[in-house]
């Protein structure tokens, strides 16, 4: 049982006797985040004669400056720091120790020497937590990949903020206990309190009505094209760029998109929830996300927030839109460099950051979805309006996107403003849960037809071996396709492109054979491969 001192001063005038035996050995463990994998801690504490203070094994500053907010806790909670000597240990000793995530571990090891208190039920048991002055428990980042690995360690329960609590109750065989302060852990450790056990409520309709509460596309007024464009880029999951005058409904669409994608799987919601817990961006007491992700960031953004780095590197826009759409509008005004970083991470799906203190791969399979005006004033064959723009400007404009970054983009289609008679009809347009239906058959044909081949899921995943084995075309739409090769100037990635694109449309009609129809389409989603659109300078 805990003994809470009466005298909250320093011990440091009382009898030796007093102190507690020299020596003693506490021992706790923890959980480092590097990545989004987690590596299991082992926290030490001796006691020894003495007075000072010694934390060893590759702590940060912050780390390091836990010993005020320990001390502060612990006297909250009733425990005297006594002046001994106490070494601290976190092991391995080769991996850094970032943050004020060990402050809970460090309180709970040292209030083990201090009271003395048994820590034998904390055997297998991860604890982790910051801690304010008060000895209240503030909730950290990257908690779902700690409890994965502790899991995967063979740890029986992990101890944890409550803020934190739902996050790591999606994990399955391991028991989650949400704590509030640093005495009810203490109590709960010596057998005189509980904590209480969190477990996940998440269930598969729960992806369902996440999704059917976004942004409809019933509320979309005319767009057929573009909205065909859209339902064809949600089933083979393909980069789309959609190119038109300002106001003509590019960005509304776009928000729209998530709402005809599949849900989530499962594994998919872990794999998405730990990119951003990890990145911290996930809110409090939050537990699976049950919506794909769609992040739009501005263009004022840097390659590095873009990517994902820093020092001790974290997950970028990119890795944050995994499993999701990434939105970039007005898509000429990014800088040319931050675009051009994305041309490895739209092609591997993954974006592999590195350090001098290592090298880290965070996953990056997202949907691209860009819009953009067509010149620098956005009336370039608006027919309502007249351009203003000469014939150079608009070459430089559609110039600040290379030749390689357009290759990579599925579907380049043109949109057109609203005509009036269409944008006063009160005749809501098809709802996203139609469109979705169409979406899920046309998955439902790639998981089959993948489904022994790892890593790919969709048609936007092929590999060149696929292509020859799943997409064969007869003379008629062969004969079309190398027409519009040697027009357009089109180049091998783009051939592939609307390949991939020709299959996908065929899915959706259930057609087992790409015919000449869909290669057709096809070729009409690559606007910007079009002589009226001005030479695109790689």
């Amino acid at each position: 049982m805990i003994e809470l001192s009466d005298d909250l001063s320093y011990p440091g005038d009382q009898e030796e006797t007093e102190r507690g035996p020299s020596h003693a050995l506490a021992k706790i463990y923890g959980q480092a985040v590097n990545g989004l994998s987690a590596t299991t801690i082992t926290i030490e504490a001796q006691c020894q004669d003495g007075v000072r203070y010694t934390l060893v094994g590759l702590p940060d500053t912050a780390v390091k400056e836990s010993r005020e907010r320990v001390e502060a806790a612990l006297l909250e909670s009733g425990i005297a720091w006594k002046r001994r000597r106490y070494i601290i240990n976190m092991s391995p000793a080769d991996i850094r120790k970032e943050g004020a995530a060990y402050d809970l571990p460090l309180a709970v090891v040292l209030a083990g020497l201090m009271c003395p208190l048994d820590l034998s039920p904390l055997e297998r048991v991860v604890v982790m937590g910051e801690l304010s002055l008060d000895g209240q428990i503030q909730p950290i980042h990257g908690i779902l990949p700690m409890a994965i690995n502790a899991v995967r360690e063979g740890f029986r329960a992990i101890i944890v903020p409550r803020a934190n609590a739902r996050e790591a109750a999606v994990v399955d065989g391991l028991t989650v206990y949400a704590a509030d302060t640093l005495t009810q852990v203490l109590a709960f450790v010596s057998g005189t309190g509980t904590l209480d056990v969190v477990t996940d409520h998440t269930s598969e309709s729960d992806f369902i009505t996440s999704i059917d509460s976004m942004l409809d596309f019933a509320d979309v007024k005319g767009q057929e094209e573009v909205r065909r464009a859209m339902e064809v880029a949600a089933a083979g999951n393909h980069n789309i760029l959609m190119v038109g005058a300002p106001g003509s409904g590019k960005s509304m669409m776009a928000k729209r998109l998530p709402a005809i994608l599949p849900p989530l799987t499962k594994e998919e919601a872990i794999e998405t929830t730990m990119i951003h817990s990890v990145a911290g961006v996930l809110p409090p007491d939050s537990g699976l996300m049950t919506q794909r992700p769609f992040r739009s960031p501005h263009h004022t953004t840097s390659g590095v927030a873009l990517v994902g780095g820093g020092t001790y590197p974290k997950p970028g826009e990119i890795s944050l839109a995994h499993n999701g759409v990434l939105f970039l509008d007005e898509l000429p005004e990014f800088s040319r460099h931050v675009l051009e970083v994305l041309r490895q991470p739209l092609e591997d799906r993954i974006v592999t950051v590195s350090r001098a203190r290592g090298t880290i791969t965070f996953p990056a399979s997202f949907m691209l979805v860009a819009s953009m005006n067509p010149c620098p004033c956005g009336n370039y064959n608006n027919p309502a309006k007249d351009c203003t723009c000469l014939p150079g400007q608009i070459s430089a404009y559609l110039g600040r996107l290379s030749g390689p970054l357009l290759d990579r983009i599925d579907i380049q289609v043109e949109i057109v403003p609203v005509p009036f008679e269409a944008l006063s009809s009160r005749e809501p347009g098809e709802s996203s849960a139609a469109i979705r239906e169409r979406v899920l058959r046309a998955r439902a044909i790639q998981s089959a037809r993948y489904r022994d081949i790892p890593g790919i899921y969709t048609n936007a995943q092929m590999t060149p071996a696929l292509m020859k084995e799943y997409i064969h075309i007869d003379s008629a739409g062969r004969k079309l396709l190398r027409r519009a090769m040697d027009h357009y100037g089109l180049s091998a990635r783009a051939y592939d492109r609307i390949l991939k694109v020709s299959r996908t449309i065929a899915d959706l009609e259930g057609s087992p054979e790409v015919l000449t129809h869909h290669i057709g389409e096809a070729v009409n989603y690559r606007k910007l491969d079009r002589s009226s659109w001005g030479e695109v300078k790689s």
